[in-house]
């Protein structure tokens, strides 16, 4: 009887124990609810009728699209060459399905590597004048992989302050120092090259097109720095291969400059001139063969797909055949930017198919986006805190596939919206 009852009460013992632990559990549920519960910035914006993200597209990617059954101008793409429904690239997608299937179901590192894998390598690797070059499944994984195992403790890592959230990303995984400099700043530079100690690994990362404001890093400036302090350098072509180049050959920022062999690391992504998929990173082949090796997104990720690897082959390919692309590129990005400057816009100093129209004002930025689709354009709002709050623009990128009608529509309807709402006099 005496055994019953301890069993009893023992067993009492664990189910208010249980309770408790499900009690404590559901408190810390609901911290975690309320936390989230307090982020109530979209709604604010839905509320107000001028949300701009999230845009269902219903159509292909081109000048054109066709959202909620309606044609808008998209001038809001990375697509610069327009090759995202190019006849080749698709074909070569699809073809790709057909021979290996549509994943990799494993790593690079592991069952995931396949021949058209290593051709695309070999290619990439060509293009921009390097010894190898691996393939990742998105550019972000390429930066927060690169940076997070390239450098490690007492070493450092010195990164302009516009540079792209993936570049930053990496930066939080790595053990080494990280010295931030002012954007294009090279006296800020110095001053935390001269903080480091001369005889650790110093890598300098920039964007080779700055994103949001379309202008250049100052390699030049930035090659002679390193120099002097014996740094090494990566380059994020991510916005310039396919844009930039001697003689428009777009092989990016770094030849653009004449510069590539002073450059150690050069990044590229797929998604934007590649019309598809994934990321790069070339370099020496030591260098590489210590990433392939040691890099935890890569050994760590499902490899890129058949379909996108492939595609990305085939608009490298068009690339390379057609360089009369990227001279078309440039012919409307020159007329375009003269066009909004001759109007009065403030467009910074991009250099670039990326046009920033600032508005400088959070509230108008997406009033004006919402007009502007309104009127059948779509551009990017781009607001705090992608940018200061005083920096506030719509991001106004051009394609080679665009054609002077819709520029010249698109300008007028900017202009008018942009009077309209006191931003240009």
């Amino acid at each position: 009887m005496k055994k019953q009852s301890s069993i009893f009460l023992l067993s009492l013992r664990f189910d208010y124990l249980g309770k408790t632990c499900n009690l404590l559990l559901f408190i810390k549920m609901n911290l975690l609810r309320n936390k989230m519960s307090n982020y109530d910035v979209p709604q604010k914006i839905k509320a107000a009728g001028i949300y701009p993200y999230f845009r269902v597209i219903e159509s292909d990617q081109d000048t054109e699209v066709v959202i909620n059954g309606k044609k808008v101008l998209m001038f809001g793409s990375n697509a610069y060459l327009g090759l995202t429904n190019h006849p080749k690239v698709k074909e070569a997608s699809i073809e790709a399905t057909k021979k290996y299937g549509t994943g990799m179901a494993g790593s690079r590192f592991l069952n995931g590597t396949l021949d058209i894998h290593l051709e695309l390598e070999r290619k990439l690797a060509n293009f921009v004048g390097k010894d190898d070059a691996m393939v990742l499944s998105t550019g972000f994984t390429v930066n927060e992989g690169v940076l997070g195992c390239l450098t490690g403790r007492n070493e450092y890592l010195l990164w302009d302050e516009r540079d792209h959230a993936s570049i930053i990303e990496g930066l939080r995984t790595s053990f080494s120092t990280k010295y931030k400099f002012r954007h294009n700043d090279m006296a800020s530079l110095e001053r935390h090259l001269r903080r480091c100690d001369p005889h650790k690994i110093k890598l300098i990362v920039v964007d080779g097109v700055f994103s949001m404001e379309g202008d250049l890093a100052k390699l030049p400036e930035i090659v002679e720095l390193a120099k002097k302090y014996k740094a090494n350098i990566m380059v994020d072509e991510a916005h310039s291969l396919g844009v930039l180049g001697k003689n428009n050959t777009g092989k990016g920022v770094c030849d653009h400059f004449g510069l590539t062999k002073d450059v150690d690391l050069i990044m590229g992504t797929f998604s934007k001139s590649l019309a598809s998929i994934g990321g790069f990173v070339a370099g020496d082949f030591e260098v590489l063969n210590y990433l392939r090796h040691t890099m935890r997104p890569y050994i760590f990720s499902a490899s890129i797909t058949p379909g996108a690897t492939a595609a990305a082959s085939a608009a490298l390919d068009i690339l390379r055949a057609e360089p009369e692309r990227v001279d078309k590129l440039w012919e409307m990005t020159n007329y375009t930017i003269k066009q909004f400057k001759d109007r009065g816009f403030e467009v910074g100093p991009t250099e670039t198919p990326i046009i920033p129209l600032y508005i400088r004002d959070d509230p108008k930025t997406f009033q004006i986006t919402k007009i502007l689709f309104e009127e059948g354009i779509f551009v990017n709002p781009v607001v705090s805190p992608a940018v200061a709050p005083a920096d506030t623009l719509i991001r106004f990128s051009l394609m080679a596939t665009h054609n002077y009608d819709q520029i010249n529509y698109a300008i007028e309807h900017i202009d008018k919206v942009f009077r309209k709402m006191e931003i240009l006099k």
